[in-house]
């Protein structure tokens, strides 16, 4: 076939693209999965009924954000891994930075604190179930930025699949401060995080299976 017939083939019937497809895609799946993720905090779980009540703490908005933040950078890494040749850019540095700004807060309050009263803020009363259970809410919202990447075009499949975990983790873990009493910075900057990084660490495991074109 001559490469002018080949060009008139491929030209016709050309649709012009959606381009809020992705972005309803996007809005579709992280709601749909947290709704779900939502769920299993108010059924499986439940809510913590001091709820109310903590939220008049500083160390309360300390954790939201904390995972509020890298909920947002992990979404953005997401949309940039979902995407050929994207680079990260600034989004690791900021997730690191989070990261080490609560560490720092963490040893801050470890330092300050009676030396009888360190495990404690280290291990709170939850240490054991902790990350499982942040790792249990965050898997509907991994399969749903699983759902989301499918629709576009990642190549690092590793890379991709860990973004989806770290992001599903991420949301996860702010979903699961609805039933989390622990508030000590120690224990979000250790048991929080170990809960991210498990189905981070799953989702580099299935991505090169769960994204292959």
């Amino acid at each position: 076939m001559r490469t002018e017939n080949l060009t008139a083939l491929l030209a016709t019937n050309l649709e012009p693209v959606d381009s809020g497809r992705t972005m309803r895609r996007y809005v579709l799946g992280v709601t749909v999965g947290g709704l779900a993720a939502l769920m299993l905090a108010g059924g499986f779980l439940h809510l913590n009924p001091e709820l109310p009540r903590e939220v008049s703490k500083s160390a309360f908005w300390v954790r939201e954000l904390f995972c509020a933040s890298l909920g947002a950078l992990a979404v953005l890494c997401v949309a940039r891994l979902g995407r050929p040749g994207a680079r990260l850019g600034f989004l690791p540095t900021g997730v690191a930075a989070v990261v080490l700004i609560m560490w720092i807060l963490a040893a801050m309050s470890l330092v300050s604190a009676a030396s009888q009263s360190r495990v404690h803020l280290l291990l709170g009363s939850t240490f054991t179930a902790c990350p499982f259970l942040i790792a249990l809410i965050s898997a509907p919202l991994f399969f749903s930025f699983v759902w989301i990447l499918k629709d576009l075009a990642p190549t690092r499949l590793r890379w991709a699949g860990a973004g989806a975990g770290f992001a599903a983790g991420s949301i996860g873990a702010l979903v699961y401060t609805l039933h989390c009493p622990e508030l000590a910075t120690p224990f979000i900057a250790t048991w929080y995080l170990l809960g991210i990084l498990i189905p981070t660490a799953i989702g580099a495991w299935l991505g090169p299976r769960l994204l292959r074109w």
